[in-house]
Parts: C-alpha cells; sequence; structure tokens
C-alpha cells in the first residue's frame, strides 16, 4: 500500500513540475509573441490599442512594415553590418580557441601551464576597462569605425573563454585514444581534425552559440568602434529610438528579425548545446 501511494505521489508530482514548467514557458514566450504581433499590424493599430487586440480583429495583421522595413537604409545595412562582425566573430573564436585548446591540453612546451594560468587570469578583465586603451590603438593604426576593429575586439576577448572551456573538454578525451592515433601515423594536425575535433563537437558547438549570441545582441562595443556605415543592428535600433514617434513601425519588424535570427541559430544547434553543457556538468 505504501509503495503504492509513493508511486501515485511521484507521477503527481511529476505531472505538476511539468505543468509548471509548461506555464512557465509560455509566460516567456508573451513577450515574443507580442513583438511578432506588433510588427504585424499597422502604426495606427499600434497606438491606438494593445497588440493583444489583434486575437479580435485579425484583420488588423499585415506585411507593410516589413515591406517598409527592407526599404530602410539604415536597417538593411545594418543587418549586413551585424552579419559582417559576427559571422568572423565567431568562426575565428572557435578556430583560434579549438586550436589553442588542444595544444594546452595535449601538447608539451615550456611554460604550458603558465601560459594557460595567464589565461584564464584574462577571463576576470571586464570589457569596459580595455575600451578606451584600443579606442586610442585602433585610432593609431587606422582600424577605429569599421568592422574590423570591431571583429578584432570580440575575437580578443572571445578567445579566453574559448581556450579556457575547450581545452578543459579536450582533457577528457582517453589519452589512449590519441596514442592510438599516433601509432597509426596520424601528426598533430590530422590528429587534431580527425580525432579530436568530432569528438569536441559538443563542446565546440556550445561555444559557437555563446560567441554568437554575444556578439550578435552586443551594443556597447558598437557603440564606441562603429560609425554610421558600419554600425550593427543593435546600434541603428538604438538610433530610429530617438524618432520613435515617426517610425514606429519600423522599430518593431527590425526589433524582431534581430530576435529571431539568434533564436534561430540556438534552436539549430541546440543538441550539441544541451550535449556540451551536460557533458562539461558530469565531467
Amino acid at each position: 500500500m505504501t509503495g503504492r501511494l509513493e508511486r501515485v505521489m511521484d507521477k503527481l508530482n511529476g505531472g505538476v513540475v511539468r505543468a509548471f514548467l509548461i506555464v512557465v514557458g509560455l509566460f516567456w514566450l508573451v513577450p515574443t509573441v507580442g513583438l511578432l504581433v506588433s510588427s504585424l499590424r499597422a502604426p495606427e493599430d499600434m497606438s491606438a490599442s494593445g497588440w493583444w487586440e489583434v486575437f479580435s480583429k485579425p484583420s488588423q495583421l499585415t506585411l507593410d512594415s516589413y515591406q517598409k522595413l527592407l526599404e530602410n537604409g539604415d536597417i538593411t545595412g545594418s543587418l549586413v553590418n551585424t552579419v559582417l562582425i559576427t559571422v568572423p566573430a565567431t568562426v575565428l573564436v572557435v578556430v583560434i580557441g579549438s586550436l589553442a585548446g588542444y595544444a594546452f591540453a595535449w601538447m608539451e612546451f615550456p611554460g604550458r601551464d603558465w601560459w594557460f594560468l595567464g589565461v584564464v587570469g584574462l577571463l576576470v578583465v571586464p570589457v569596459q576597462v580595455a575600451l578606451i586603451p584600443i579606442a586610442e590603438l585602433f585610432g593609431k593604426i587606422g582600424l577605429f569605425g569599421n568592422i574590423l576593429g570591431v571583429v578584432l575586439f570580440h575575437v580578443g576577448f572571445g578567445l579566453p573563454f574559448a581556450v579556457f572551456l575547450l581545452r578543459n573538454f579536450f582533457a577528457e578525451i582517453p589519452r589512449e585514444l590519441l596514442e592510438a592515433a599516433r601509432l597509426d601515423g596520424a601528426g598533430e594536425l590530422r590528429l587534431f581534425a580527425r580525432v579530436v575535433m568530432p569528438l569536441g563537437g559538443p563542446a565546440i558547438a556550445s561555444l559557437g552559440i555563446f560567441q554568437f549570441l554575444w556578439v550578435w545582441n552586443d551594443m556597447l562595443v558598437a557603440l564606441v568602434f562603429t560609425n554610421a556605415d558600419s554600425q550593427p543592428i543593435t546600434v541603428a535600433l538604438q538610433t530610429q529610438v530617438r524618432q520613435f514617434g515617426n517610425n514606429i513601425d519600423v522599430l518593431a519588424p527590425g526589433a524582431f528579425i534581430s530576435m529571431v535570427i539568434p533564436l534561430a541559430v540556438f534552436f539549430a544547434f541546440q543538441r550539441q548545446f544541451v550535449s556540451g553543457v551536460m557533458a562539461g556538468a558530469v565531467k
């Protein structure tokens, strides 16, 4: 009797927890749904009533705001700039971080542990400390105000975490597996490409998602290092907010597109991301 009661309580607890999580998830999605609906309404409708009004008047839905958004050169240009900043900054951090992580994990060289300790120490350096010195440096070498300077800044501040994460993950690979590959004649580069990279896929995917989201959503670095020709979508939307009454029909679709792209990247690599986080937690 006691055992049956315990099983019933376990099922009830599981159902309650599941229902609670579903409710929390639905509340979490409310702002996203509201932004999507607002981006599909005309400016006069947005000014007259809340976005939930569309459920009783679906005729308010229109794609005119997105058409106007595509005709706005500032927004479309900033979206292109965001891609030109985010993709290289993510790829470079993943590639360089993977190579450095493998070197720190499995290659012997003088001062390896001290060098790695220095990399770990860089994790505590806040971005704000480096803004002015690097801005002065970029101004002297001609990188201030262009996309390359922003990419280099993000790469520099993304690498310490990348090296730390991937080094710890690669260090958990069985030594016997690497030794067997070396006995088969594999060099370090081939060993890295054929053995370490496939096994480190979850951690690399997790790093790529973290870096992509950080760079895509960044506004502080972009405000300092970009100008009107190189600003990303975050700065462009912030500029549009100053004229809120005149371009409310551009802000909503622009903000939704800015949000939905990183969400799509996250869901595309969700399985690898979860695998990498869980593997790191277990190890």
